[in-house]
């Protein structure tokens, strides 16, 4: 009943008679290379509109994101029909934006509600200390909670520094990204991974050790970096000043229980199969995701209600930077409807080079493609939905994957949360933290900027991860 109430609800209100409310999926082998130009065209937006017209950018990403998103929307409906055109939005909304946006809403809130004071100097040791910590926190708070709670303190930290933005970038690389590998918890591909069967800890049985690898070899990369810009830099003191005392204290310290209280919605949806589906337009919503979303929100509430208003105030929190992830990813899922369709498609499709390149001549899976193409698209396509086409491509089997597809997993794991590193867009903290950034007045590098600056660092990283822990001769 609650079923067809809602399909009707939906044709209703977008005109449609209840014959027309189900309507046919989009096929992907139906659709050739220039679908993804709108997708495209949004991430080359993205890229150059702060560095070429930044206030243009500034006033109207909004209405540039709609322009793209309206440039796939309208041609599929006008080949394709409304109703195949409105299930796809439908399904890119309901299946995949809302529950991604809503975790990084609460995240982002619970998170803005922390507060950590004192008379942090940013030296290479501080520095290194924080970017460890919140390396080794973003399993468990995951990578949105762990950059919100330590971006801030980061900053203040830095505000000295003649040179402070190369910490930033490490920051992204590492808490908004590579700490996030260990755990479902920790970054939205693996937790997709989850859902779809696969152990809650066999990420940190087989990532442990590329994961610490990867971050110990881009902190010794930082520490060198940062003691070398650290000697440069003419600090300002006043001669017979001594020093004030660090005297570090945590407030808001409430949000660390609703911290818990978020991840105890994510487990208990995982963990709670009560069996009852809303169709949604086609789109299959299940109860115990609906409810994890909707607790999500509430205890976003609570924590605006519970936390002091001078603690977010201090941490310099507004509404500016989750608003602008969630409009640009609002466009980004519109547009990369027909690229996943593409995708999905396999050897049918317009990518069926993918499928090929990530195959051996004997039939086998080809591990090192899986890592490097995996990779490659979760940098520009976000790591989520690119993770979970690779993991259908594997085969979508999350028991044979865990065992003698052990290693395609892995591959696929690793190249999704650490080459989410790669870009701005590979994983919406990465963008959170530079809207934080910007706001505070640092002056981030561009997208490009930002590219040469990840591939510099994580590039040869990777390769010597590839020759250890992937590649098998």
């Amino acid at each position: 009943m609650l079923r067809r109430a809602a399909s009707a609800l939906l044709a209703i209100a977008f005109g449609l008679t209840p014959s027309t409310a189900h309507a046919a999926a989009l096929d992907g082998a139906q659709l050739s290379w220039p679908w993804a130009l709108p997708f495209v065209g949004i991430l080359l937006t993205i890229a150059t509109g702060p560095l070429l017209f930044p206030r243009l950018w500034h006033r109207h990403y909004g209405k540039l994101a709609f322009a793209w998103a309206t440039l796939t929307l309208a041609p599929l409906a006008a080949l394709y029909g409304a109703p195949t055109a409105l299930a796809a939005l439908v399904h890119a909304l309901f299946a995949e934006y809302l529950s991604f946006i809503v975790l990084l809403f609460a995240l982002y809130v619970v998170a803005g509600g922390i507060l950590v004071t004192g008379n942090l100097r940013g030296t290479p040791l501080v520095n290194t200390v924080i970017l460890a910590f919140g390396t080794a926190i973003a399993s468990v708070v995951g990578t949105t909670g762990a950059a919100m709670i330590l971006v801030r303190p980061l900053i203040r930290a830095n505000a000295a520094r003649l040179n402070n933005v190369h910490v930033l970038v490490f920051f992204i690389i590492l808490v908004a990204n590579v700490g996030g590998a260990l755990s479902p918890l920790g970054d939205p591909p693996l937790f997709v991974g989850f859902l779809r069967g696969v152990d809650f800890f066999w990420t940190t049985r087989h990532l442990m050790m590329p994961t610490a690898l990867v971050a110990g070899l881009v902190l010794i990369v930082f520490v060198a970096l940062d003691l070398w810009h650290y000697r440069k830099d003419r600090l300002i003191t006043t001669v017979g000043e001594t020093p004030p005392p660090l005297d570090l204290r945590l407030r808001g310290t409430v949000n660390l229980l609703l911290i818990a209280a978020v991840i105890g919605a994510i487990l208990g949806a995982a963990l709670w199969k009560p069996g009852i589906v809303f169709d949604i337009y086609g789109t299959k919503v299940e109860l115990q995701d609906a409810l994890r979303d909707a607790a999500l929100v509430v205890i976003a509430f609570l924590s605006l209600v519970l936390t002091h208003d001078e603690h977010r105030e201090a941490n310099g929190f507004t509404w500016d930077p989750i608003v602008e992830v969630a409009i640009l990813f609002a466009g980004i899922f519109a547009c990369i409807i027909p690229v996943l369709a593409m995708l999905q498609a396999g050897k049918a499709g317009s990518f069926a080079w993918l499928l090929a390149a990530v195959t051996t001549s004997d039939g086998s899976p080809h591990e090192v493609a899986y890592f490097w193409l995996t990779g490659a698209l979760s940098a520009f396509l976000d790591n989520a939905p690119t993770y979970l086409v690779f993991f259908e491509l594997a085969g979508g089997d999350a028991a044979k994957l865990m065992g003698p597809l052990a290693a395609t997993l892995a591959a696929i794991s690793m190249g999704a949360v650490y080459m989410g590193a790669m870009t701005y867009i590979g994983n919406a903290p990465n963008l959170m933290v530079y809207a934080i950034a910007l706001e505070r007045g640092i002056k981030m590098p561009s997208f490009f900027g930002y590219l040469a600056w990840s591939s510099a660092v994580l590039v040869p990283v990777l390769a010597i991860v590839t020759i250890m822990f992937v590649w098998e001769p």
